[in-house]
């Protein structure tokens, strides 16, 4: 039963009626394409209306999350309660010399697009990453030698009682998979990158190498939420899954990647139940085999 039906007329007072969404379906908003309904999906398109939102969940006690391009996130069958915050509608960019600045919704493969147009490099590691520029910067995303933290230098968030702040780069607290931002729930609404002068051709080459490279060892033609397990110090999570030999390992439509362990793949029309199990089973074989705990890189929310 939706027990937040009042709230959404609430706020059908603040926002027009296209961007509340009742029920919704949280397959629909997932790389992973699994996960029961939200009870309210809210999607913004200013840093205006974001504080707007998160005052009002504040003022109702209504609790809330915020999701980006939902590559990094496995919803639970049951699904969410509450509001789901959706912000792929904020995807302008701007460029001042070799300053770009995005909105949290920018995809990172049309960041990286209108960098190399304008001849600005640093950010090519991010180039096949399939996730948006506020989720990126709150878990400091990284691939192939690459971090978000490298060429940050602010972002604009909004914190918990709808306060709108500048968090510079040493306020933001980077680490491997985490930030200021994660650990006190801000909501990004912009970020600012820091990049430097290079040659397009140059910067195109490396982008069509890295997507190369991610395309002949990653599993991308299946829904999946890309690493599924941070890298465990001294390890690689997924040399430690395959050698504990549990490539093509399945639980319902979920699988362990044959082309790439780190990957576990909604291979099949596989719940959320399968997923979860899996990483589970791989967690606890890994761990007898080898003594080392994996911890999850994807984000969980959500009900059973």
């Amino acid at each position: 039963m939706n027990l937040y039906i009042e709230f959404s007329k609430i706020l059908g007072n603040i926002f027009e009626a296209d961007k509340i969404y009742i029920d919704e379906p949280m397959k629909n908003h997932t790389s992973f394409k699994v996960g029961g309904p939200a009870d309210i999906l809210v999607t913004p398109e200013t840093s205006e209306d974001v504080v707007k939102l998160v005052k009002a969940c504040r003022d109702h006690d209504v609790p809330y999350i915020i999701i980006g391009n939902g590559s990094n996130l496995l919803i639970k069958d049951g699904g969410v309660r509450g509001v789901v915050v959706k912000l792929s509608r904020m995807d302008k960019i701007k460029i001042d010399g070799d300053r770009i600045t995005a909105e949290s919704g920018v995809k990172l493969s049309d960041l990286c697009s209108a960098a190399m147009a304008e001849e600005l490099a640093g950010l090519e590691f991010a180039c096949g990453i399939p996730g948006s520029v506020g989720g990126a910067a709150a878990m400091n995303a990284g691939a192939y030698n690459g971090e978000v933290s490298n060429v940050i230098e602010s972002a604009l968030c909004i914190d918990n009682e709808g306060n709108v702040r500048t968090l510079g780069r040493d306020d933001l607290a980077m680490g491997y998979r985490t930030s200021a931002i994660l650990k006190q729930r801000y909501t990004v609404v912009e970020v600012t990158f820091k990049l430097q002068k290079g040659e397009k051709d140059k910067i195109g080459s490396r982008i069509e190498d890295l997507n190369k490279r991610r395309s002949e060892r990653q599993p991308l033609e299946f829904p999946s939420a890309g690493s599924t397990f941070k890298r465990p110090e001294g390890h690689f999570a997924a040399k430690l899954i395959e050698d504990t030999g549990l490539k093509g390992l399945s639980v319902g439509g979920a699988e362990v990647s044959v082309k790439h362990s780190g990957f576990i793949i909604n291979k099949k029309e596989a719940s959320a139940k399968d997923i979860l199990d899996l990483i589970a089973l791989v967690q606890k074989q890994v761990k007898e085999a080898y003594g080392v705990e994996l911890h999850t890189e994807v984000r969980i929310i959500g009900e059973d």
